[in-house]
Protein backbone atom coordinates (compact mmCIF):
# COMPACT_ATOMS: atom_id res chain seq x y z
CA UNK A 1 0.00 0.00 0.00
CA UNK A 2 1.38 3.40 -1.01
CA UNK A 3 1.98 6.00 1.72
CA UNK A 4 -0.16 9.13 1.72
CA UNK A 5 1.80 12.30 1.04
CA UNK A 6 -0.07 15.35 2.41
CA UNK A 7 1.68 17.76 0.05
CA UNK A 8 0.92 15.58 -2.96
CA UNK A 9 -2.69 15.18 -1.83
CA UNK A 10 -3.00 18.97 -1.65
CA UNK A 11 -1.45 19.25 -5.12
CA UNK A 12 -3.98 16.75 -6.51
CA UNK A 13 -6.87 18.74 -5.03
CA UNK A 14 -5.58 22.10 -6.28
CA UNK A 15 -4.87 20.80 -9.77
CA UNK A 16 -8.29 19.14 -9.84
CA UNK A 17 -9.92 22.53 -9.23
CA UNK A 18 -7.76 24.15 -11.93
CA UNK A 19 -8.46 21.36 -14.42
CA UNK A 20 -12.22 21.46 -13.82
CA UNK A 21 -12.25 25.24 -14.29
CA UNK A 22 -10.21 24.90 -17.51
CA UNK A 23 -12.00 21.95 -19.14
CA UNK A 24 -15.33 21.84 -17.32
CA UNK A 25 -16.67 18.82 -15.43
CA UNK A 26 -17.47 16.99 -18.66
CA UNK A 27 -13.88 17.34 -19.84
CA UNK A 28 -12.32 16.47 -16.50
CA UNK A 29 -10.53 13.12 -16.33
CA UNK A 30 -8.06 11.50 -13.97
CA UNK A 31 -5.61 11.30 -16.88
CA UNK A 32 -5.72 15.09 -17.37
CA UNK A 33 -5.40 15.57 -13.63
CA UNK A 34 -2.35 13.32 -13.38
CA UNK A 35 -0.71 15.11 -16.30
CA UNK A 36 -1.37 18.52 -14.71
CA UNK A 37 0.18 17.26 -11.46
CA UNK A 38 3.13 15.60 -13.15
CA UNK A 39 2.33 12.29 -11.41
CA UNK A 40 1.33 8.79 -12.48
CA UNK A 41 -2.31 8.08 -13.33
CA UNK A 42 -2.54 5.77 -10.30
CA UNK A 43 -1.45 8.36 -7.73
CA UNK A 44 -4.83 10.18 -7.31
CA UNK A 45 -6.38 6.82 -6.37
CA UNK A 46 -4.13 6.76 -3.29
CA UNK A 47 -6.22 9.65 -1.94
CA UNK A 48 -9.62 9.21 -3.63
CA UNK A 49 -11.71 6.20 -4.69
CA UNK A 50 -12.58 7.68 -8.07
CA UNK A 51 -13.41 10.94 -9.83
CA UNK A 52 -16.77 11.30 -8.07
CA UNK A 53 -15.18 10.78 -4.65
CA UNK A 54 -12.58 13.45 -5.47
CA UNK A 55 -15.20 16.00 -6.54
CA UNK A 56 -17.47 15.33 -3.55
CA UNK A 57 -14.60 15.68 -1.08
CA UNK A 58 -13.38 18.91 -2.68
CA UNK A 59 -16.87 20.43 -2.48
CA UNK A 60 -17.29 19.39 1.16
CA UNK A 61 -13.83 20.64 2.19
CA UNK A 62 -14.06 23.91 0.28
CA UNK A 63 -17.65 24.40 1.41
CA UNK A 64 -16.45 24.18 5.03
CA UNK A 65 -13.64 26.67 4.32
CA UNK A 66 -16.07 29.04 2.59
CA UNK A 67 -18.51 28.78 5.51
CA UNK A 68 -15.76 29.66 7.99
CA UNK A 69 -14.65 32.60 5.85
CA UNK A 70 -18.16 34.00 5.40
CA UNK A 71 -18.99 33.80 9.11
CA UNK A 72 -15.77 35.51 10.27
CA UNK A 73 -16.75 38.30 12.71
CA UNK A 74 -20.40 37.90 11.69
CA UNK A 75 -23.02 38.39 14.42
CA UNK A 76 -26.62 37.34 13.63
CA UNK A 77 -27.73 40.02 16.12
CA UNK A 78 -26.02 42.81 14.14
CA UNK A 79 -27.93 45.59 12.44
CA UNK A 80 -28.81 45.17 8.76
CA UNK A 81 -26.07 47.54 7.64
CA UNK A 82 -23.35 46.18 9.95
CA UNK A 83 -24.17 42.53 9.30
CA UNK A 84 -24.41 42.95 5.54
CA UNK A 85 -21.18 44.98 5.48
CA UNK A 86 -19.36 42.08 7.18
CA UNK A 87 -20.89 39.68 4.67
CA UNK A 88 -19.72 41.81 1.76
CA UNK A 89 -16.21 42.09 3.20
CA UNK A 90 -15.99 38.36 3.90
CA UNK A 91 -17.32 37.34 0.50
CA UNK A 92 -15.07 39.86 -1.25
CA UNK A 93 -11.98 38.65 0.63
CA UNK A 94 -12.80 35.01 -0.05
CA UNK A 95 -13.31 35.52 -3.79
CA UNK A 96 -10.20 37.66 -4.19
CA UNK A 97 -8.09 35.12 -2.29
CA UNK A 98 -9.66 32.13 -4.09
CA UNK A 99 -10.49 33.29 -7.63
CA UNK A 100 -10.73 29.78 -9.10
CA UNK A 101 -13.17 28.51 -6.49
CA UNK A 102 -15.97 30.79 -7.66
CA UNK A 103 -15.62 29.32 -11.15
CA UNK A 104 -15.31 25.81 -9.69
CA UNK A 105 -18.59 26.15 -7.77
CA UNK A 106 -20.26 27.59 -10.89
CA UNK A 107 -19.31 24.36 -12.65
CA UNK A 108 -20.77 22.30 -9.80
CA UNK A 109 -24.01 24.32 -9.74
CA UNK A 110 -24.62 23.71 -13.44
CA UNK A 111 -23.81 20.00 -13.31
CA UNK A 112 -25.45 16.73 -12.32
CA UNK A 113 -23.75 17.09 -8.92
CA UNK A 114 -25.93 20.08 -8.09
CA UNK A 115 -28.92 18.08 -6.79
CA UNK A 116 -26.67 15.91 -4.63
CA UNK A 117 -25.12 18.89 -2.90
CA UNK A 118 -28.47 20.69 -2.68
CA UNK A 119 -29.79 17.77 -0.64
CA UNK A 120 -26.76 18.00 1.66
CA UNK A 121 -27.22 21.77 2.00
CA UNK A 122 -30.92 21.41 2.84
CA UNK A 123 -30.35 18.44 5.13
CA UNK A 124 -29.94 18.10 8.86
CA UNK A 125 -27.82 20.22 11.20
CA UNK A 126 -24.20 19.35 10.62
CA UNK A 127 -24.66 19.10 6.86
CA UNK A 128 -23.09 21.22 4.15
CA UNK A 129 -22.81 24.84 5.37
CA UNK A 130 -25.52 24.30 8.02
CA UNK A 131 -23.99 26.83 10.44
CA UNK A 132 -23.93 29.47 7.70
CA UNK A 133 -27.57 28.80 6.82
CA UNK A 134 -28.57 28.95 10.49
CA UNK A 135 -26.80 32.26 11.17
CA UNK A 136 -27.99 33.98 7.98
CA UNK A 137 -31.59 32.91 8.68
CA UNK A 138 -31.34 34.28 12.24
CA UNK A 139 -29.83 37.53 10.95
CA UNK A 140 -32.67 38.09 8.45
CA UNK A 141 -35.33 37.23 11.02
CA UNK A 142 -33.80 39.70 13.46
CA UNK A 143 -33.58 42.63 11.05
CA UNK A 144 -37.17 42.07 9.92
CA UNK A 145 -38.38 41.75 13.52
CA UNK A 146 -36.69 45.04 14.40
CA UNK A 147 -38.34 46.73 11.41
CA UNK A 148 -35.04 47.54 9.66
CA UNK A 149 -36.11 45.73 6.50
CA UNK A 150 -39.40 44.51 5.05
CA UNK A 151 -40.02 40.79 4.92
CA UNK A 152 -39.46 39.48 1.39
CA UNK A 153 -38.75 36.19 -0.40
CA UNK A 154 -35.18 35.09 0.24
CA UNK A 155 -34.50 35.08 -3.51
CA UNK A 156 -35.42 38.77 -3.69
CA UNK A 157 -33.22 39.61 -0.71
CA UNK A 158 -30.26 37.66 -2.11
CA UNK A 159 -30.60 39.26 -5.55
CA UNK A 160 -30.63 42.78 -4.14
CA UNK A 161 -28.05 42.14 -1.40
CA UNK A 162 -25.36 40.22 -3.30
CA UNK A 163 -25.82 40.35 -7.08
CA UNK A 164 -24.05 43.75 -7.34
CA UNK A 165 -21.07 42.38 -5.40
CA UNK A 166 -20.72 39.27 -7.56
CA UNK A 167 -21.14 41.28 -10.77
CA UNK A 168 -18.29 43.58 -9.73
CA UNK A 169 -16.14 40.58 -8.83
CA UNK A 170 -16.78 38.97 -12.23
CA UNK A 171 -15.81 42.22 -13.97
CA UNK A 172 -12.66 42.36 -11.83
CA UNK A 173 -11.68 38.75 -12.56
CA UNK A 174 -12.15 39.27 -16.31
CA UNK A 175 -10.42 42.64 -16.17
CA UNK A 176 -13.28 44.06 -18.23
CA UNK A 177 -16.70 45.51 -17.57
CA UNK A 178 -19.61 45.80 -20.00
CA UNK A 179 -18.47 46.45 -23.54
CA UNK A 180 -14.87 45.41 -22.85
CA UNK A 181 -13.97 48.51 -20.87
CA UNK A 182 -10.91 47.83 -18.63
CA UNK A 183 -11.99 47.34 -15.04
CA UNK A 184 -10.33 46.82 -11.67
CA UNK A 185 -12.32 46.88 -8.46
CA UNK A 186 -11.39 49.44 -5.81
CA UNK A 187 -12.59 50.07 -2.27
CA UNK A 188 -14.35 53.19 -3.52
CA UNK A 189 -16.33 51.24 -6.13
CA UNK A 190 -17.04 48.35 -3.76
CA UNK A 191 -18.49 50.45 -0.98
CA UNK A 192 -20.32 52.83 -3.32
CA UNK A 193 -22.22 49.77 -4.58
CA UNK A 194 -22.78 48.61 -1.01
CA UNK A 195 -24.29 51.98 -0.05
CA UNK A 196 -26.78 51.65 -2.93
CA UNK A 197 -27.73 48.16 -1.76
CA UNK A 198 -28.35 49.34 1.79
CA UNK A 199 -30.57 52.15 0.52
CA UNK A 200 -32.55 49.65 -1.50
CA UNK A 201 -33.09 47.25 1.42
CA UNK A 202 -33.30 49.44 4.48
CA UNK A 203 -36.59 50.92 5.70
Amino acid sequence: MRTRDINKEQLVKQKAIETIVKYGLEGFTINKLAKACGISVGTPYVYYKDKDDLIVKIVMEEGARMEEAMLRNFDPEASLEDGLRIQWQNRFDYMIENPLLGQFFDQINSSTYHEQFLQLFNGEVGGLMSKFKQDITAFLNNVVKRGEMDEMPFEVYWSVAYSPLYSLLRFHQRGQSVGGKPFKITDEILWAAFDRVIKALKN
